[in-house]
């Protein structure tokens, strides 16, 4: 360090020190500021032995007008409440009812279920406490009374007396001003299940409440808070869904707000997550009801909430009970089937549409084949990734008939791609009609049908579907860990990033990139194999792009998903080499010439190249017709 340096530190620190000596105040000034902090503390003290007396004075006011509020008090819930004024004061219990499968806690106030558990499931990221359905203020039910002097209550204002409170019943009853007229809300528990008894029963209610309403108006809300990992796949399957009476099932939509007023009788109405359920079931039916499903920000941990106000049936005298089932569980198959067991069809409720399988045909696949393996694999105690792995075995073996016709329709066209390529020679572009026709006899002479290899594609397609839809809700997979997935039901992040890129989020699943790569070694293979014609290079690339849509597409999925179409891709791949390696080109080249020269001994077409001969014939003289009325309007 030069000594300039050492000169400009010196005269810095000089003036540093200087101005700190010149601007400290002087003694009088210290003085001052004494003055001034004691006073300030004096009048901070005299402002709190202010508020001390002031407290005092409304604490002797209050003691003194307590005797003249209370009364004036009970004036006021007399006259809000009427009959149900001893029930409008109390305090919030929780009443605790529990099996196997569920804990629920019962709200004294409003008498309502406030809290529901899951015993058997954890919410992700959550491996000590059992998964909750709702919790608190996020569900709220009442339902509205009028009385006998025609006032409006709401039952959620008022407090319900727990009697004889057991780990499977509780009866929670609504006083009144009569002592022999009362509301009971009655909840029962089976030992092993996921229903809920659940009885509005009235007690001389005809005393309290006006006699000629016949119908109990409802009020039911719920908020749906996140259970997954995936919260864009989770919102996708989270509905509000309705059956009607009959068996007609409805929905609102899964992406945007809805609201929907239903004239027709409901017979349930589900409040659905991706995997989960609360469902409430009317022993006859929900009428005139107006149904409300909204999307939350994706900022809190609330995914949907669904409302519905609607009716049912009541009577006053108590005559007949007001009977509920409440549903609280797993979107499982079996287990929302099992409650139709036995049941006449009027009678089922079809809890088993809330698990979506697809289409109808799609559907029927899913019921009929992939779920009965499904539970049979698993029923052996295997590991899931071995129960998909046997699954995609058994399905490949049932569609190899048809995969092998598709292969080798695709032989016989490359073996005649030669042939195919003089007639392209032979015609130019603009003798299209007359190229088409001559590549259609060499078929005929030949055998082979153009369709041949495209029809067993459309038979596997159903399978195919029936899977994708079937790993996305299934809920074994519900966290299931193989391999590097944590949990096969979501997607198997192998990176995670901050800033979102566009289709594709902000992680990358290592089995859907598995699934890709292996995707178009697919194509590849395929390509080497089809007898594409030359101008039609733009339909390769397509070929090569669908693999790496998939990738964008199926980046959110279930991990058991994109292993499964890995396992089949890979299988098909393993079938393609063995089916070139068993198939001789030569020979079977040598069998449609032999095939030909039998054809032109006795020349019978088939069906489909008689209508496809007919329909060319047609496009033919068409064509001629044209040209003539073309040729008369230009003279």
């Amino acid at each position: 360090m030069d000594k300039n340096t050492w000169i400009g530190f010196l005269l810095i620190a000089a003036i540093i020190v200087g101005f700190t000596m010149l601007s400290r105040p002087s003694k009088e000034e210290l003085a001052e500021r004494q003055r001034v902090n004691d006073s300030i503390a004096l009048v901070r003290q005299m402002e709190v032995e202010a508020q001390q007396l002031s407290a005092a004075i409304a604490a002797e006011q209050e003691a003194q007008q307590s005797a003249s509020s209370s009364a004036d008090l009970g004036q006021l819930i007399d006259a809000t409440y009427g009959p149900f004024a001893p029930s409008a004061k109390g305090e919030s219990e929780l009443i605790r009812l529990e099996n196997e499968h569920i804990r629920l806690f019962v709200d004294t106030k409003g008498g309502v279920i406030r809290r529901a558990e899951l015993k058997e499931y954890k919410a992700y990221g959550d491996s000590v406490n059992d998964l909750c359905l709702f919790r608190g203020e996020e569900s709220e039910m009442a339902f509205t009374l009028i009385t006998a002097n025609n006032r409006i209550i709401s039952t959620k204002n008022l407090y319900f007396e727990p009697i004889d409170p057991n780990a499977f019943n509780v009866t929670m009853r609504l006083r009144t001003t009569d002592s022999d007229a009362w509301i009971d809300f009655v909840y029962g528990l089976c030992d092993d299940d996921y229903m809920v008894h659940f009885d509005v029963i009235p007690h001389n209610a005809q005393a309290v409440l006006a006699q000629n309403v016949n119908s109990l108006e409802m009020q039911w809300r719920q908020l749906i808070p996140q259970q997954e990992r995936g919260r864009k796949f989770e919102e996708r399957y989270a509905q509000l869904q309705y059956m009607l009476v009959g068996g007609d099932m409805e929905k609102l939509s899964e992406s945007k707000a809805a609201t929907k007023r239903e004239n027709a009788r409901i017979r349930w109405i589900a409040f659905k997550d991706q995997f989960f359920s609360t469902v409430l079931i009317a022993n006859d039916a929900f009428t005139t009801s107006t149904l409300e499903s909204t999307p939350q920000d994706q900022y809190t941990r609330y995914i949907k909430e669904y409302k519905a106000n609607t009716s049912v049936a009541f009577d006053v005298t108590g005559n007949k009970t007001t009977g509920f089932l409440y549903y609280f569980g797993p979107n499982h198959y079996n287990t929302l089937k099992a409650y139709d067991k036995g049941k006449d069809k009027q009678d089922k409720l079809y809890l088993n549409d809330l698990v979506p399988l697809g289409w109808k045909i799609v559907s029927w696949i899913n019921k009929v084949l992939v779920i009965p393996m499904f539970d049979l694999f698993m029923s052996w105690g295997m590991h899931i990734g071995l129960v998909i792995l046997l699954m995609t075995l058994v399905i490949k073996l049932i569609i190899l008939p048809f995969v092998f016709a598709s292969y080798k329709s695709s032989a016989k066209m490359r073996v005649l791609k030669p042939q195919i390529d003089e007639i392209n020679a032979k015609y130019p572009p603009e003798k299209m009609q007359e190229r088409q026709k001559e590549t259609m006899a060499l078929y005929s002479r030949a055998g082979v049908s153009p369709m041949s290899g495209c029809l067993p594609m459309l038979f596997q397609f159903p399978v195919l579907m029936a899977m994708f839809w079937f790993f996305p809700t299934a809920i074994e997979l519900r966290g299931q860990a193989f391999l590097w997935a944590d949990d096969l039901s979501a997607y198997d992040a192998i990176l995670t990033w901050t800033t979102p890129i566009p289709l594709l989020g902000t992680h990358l699943s290592l089995f859907c990139l598995l699934m890709t790569a292996v995707n178009l070694v697919y194509t590849y293979i395929t390509m080497q194999q089809q007898t594409m014609d030359p101008n039609m290079k733009f339909m390769k690339y397509m070929m090569y792009a669908m693999p790496l849509m998939f990738l964008f597409i199926f980046n959110d999925y279930a991990a058991g998903l994109s292993y499964y179409y890995f396992l089949s891709l890979l299988m098909t791949i393993v079938q393609t080499m063995i089916f070139r390696m068993s198939i001789d080109e030569k020979k079977l080249l040598a069998e449609m010439e032999a095939n030909a020269r039998k054809k032109a001994n006795n020349p019978k077409k088939s069906g489909f190249m008689e209508r496809l001969e007919r329909m060319q014939r047609e496009q033919q003289r068409m064509a001629r017709e044209n040209a003539k009325a073309q040729q008369k309007k230009f003279r």
